[in-house]
């Protein structure tokens, strides 16, 4: 498996454009595991306001999109950093991806499951006898289809879109909280978002990765590129409009009032009570512990494949 995966890195490695270099500042790449969203809005407010050139860093920030391969961009070096999500991290590094996770934005991951109110429905627990439409790769689909039986329910491919949930009152599906019921809403729906985290599997979100060779070897860089983004995920959640016109340049699709509303709801997500005390982007092992547990108990690792403290490295967190 980590042979396709190098394999495949490679092969885009050398399709990345090289970006001009300013002399004496390194120059490094962030690669997105979507296409620019708030879920993003960090990364980006530290590119827009300053705060990676005035830690003296470069970063060209690459846009992503379905199954964009982070992972395998960081892993061969194609990038120095990338953005994903812990459980994608534990089971890189259960097949030999020597990735590490430098910061957490999303203390509470945005994943949800989407149903119309008026179906009653008020917890992932209560959905039976209706469609229900979920990705085939991500955890979370597997770890609820082990934990609920979904009595009569019917599962489908995620479409990518709200058409069917607008015309089909039995049909609920993936979100996230401040994207699909947003778009739902507007369009007339009432929508209901059920928060995975609610019932448990909770990975955190948009986590900062890079190597651990890159940690090792320019821990200088690492250090600079975690403060930067630090400083740029608070920068966003106090004053988001001057990124938000940024990303809804990059991805017109990503409306201004879209966006807004994706900063509002990221904030009660990043600024938890424990980011609040301990600073935003904390992580802790016992999270990660219980993570590769429910990934174990999911099959989506071998159990003892990978240790949940070498996952992470909270050195370069600012105080």
């Amino acid at each position: 498996m980590l042979l396709l995966i190098l394999s495949a890195a490679v092969m885009l490695a050398g399709c990345e454009s090289d970006s001009p270099r300013q002399e004496g500042r390194p120059v490094v790449k962030l690669a997105l595991n979507w296409f620019p969203e708030a879920e993003h809005g960090g990364y980006y407010a530290a590119q827009v306001h300053g705060y990676y050139n005035g830690h003296d860093l470069e970063v060209e920030i690459i846009g992503g999109g379905p199954d964009a391969p982070v992972i395998q961009r960081v892993a061969t070096g194609a990038v120095e950093f990338g953005v994903t999500n812990a459980d994608d991290v534990l089971i890189a590094r259960s097949q030999g991806a020597p990735v590490v996770a430098l910061m957490a934005p999303y203390q509470v991951n945005p994943r949800c499951i989407m149903v119309h109110a008026e179906s009653g429905i008020e917890r992932i627990e209560d959905i039976s006898d209706m469609t229900l439409a979920l990705s085939q790769r991500p955890a979370f689909s597997h770890y609820l289809r082990k934990l609920y039986p979904f009595e009569g329910v019917r599962i489908v491919p995620y479409p990518g879109n709200v058409v069917q949930f607008l015309s089909d009152p039995d049909f609920a599906q993936q979100a996230y909280v401040f994207s699909e019921p947003f778009v739902a809403r507007k369009k007339g729906a009432k929508p209901r978002s059920l928060l995975v985290a609610d019932v448990g599997f909770n990975p955190y979100a948009s986590v900062l990765i890079s190597t651990e060779e890159t940690v090792q070897q320019a821990s200088e860089v690492a250090r600079r590129m975690t403060v930067a983004s630090v400083a740029g995920w608070r920068h966003y959640l106090q004053a988001p409009g001057g990124t938000n016109q940024m990303i809804n340049s990059l991805n017109p699709e990503m409306g201004l009032d879209i966006l807004g509303y994706g900063a509002s709801e990221s904030a009660a997500l990043v600024a938890t009570d424990v980011a609040k005390a301990d600073g935003v982007g904390v992580m802790a092992l016992e999270r990660w512990q219980t993570l590769a547990s429910q990934l174990e108990q999911a099959g989506l690792i071998e159990a003892g494949s990978v240790d949940p403290a070498t996952a992470f490295d909270t050195r370069y967190l600012p105080p």
